[in-house]
């Protein structure tokens, strides 16, 4: 056998890439967030509604929170990789799942 191939799966793939903004409350910050994800990522973002009224939190039903876009292919590499130079290409060993997806923050 040839020991000098590569293993196939051992390959690192980026089947799409995810970038949440969760701000908690509508308004100026929620299209603040939009805005810079629209500039990073060259997409419309999409807005997430709150599920829950919770009172303590301020927080009611159908209340827009949150802002998200998932980018594929090339563009997500360089994302990506962007993202990483700013953590300093280091993440711990609890930013991954058992699955083999990760996640980190800045």
């Amino acid at each position: 056998m040839a020991e000098d191939k590569e293993n196939p799966m051992r390959k690192i793939k980026i089947a799409k890439l995810v970038i949440n903004c969760c701000v908690g409350q509508p308004g100026d910050k929620l299209t603040k967030a939009a805005q810079v994800l629209h500039e990073l990522s060259k997409q419309e973002p999409v807005f997430s509604k709150a599920r829950y009224t919770i009172r303590s939190f301020g927080i009611k039903r159908n209340e827009k929170m949150a802002t998200h876009v998932t980018v594929r292919g090339d563009q997500a590499e360089n994302i990506l990789r962007r993202g990483l130079k700013v953590k300093e290409n280091e993440l711990r060993k609890r930013n991954f799942s058992d699955t083999g997806n990760f996640g980190f923050g800045i």
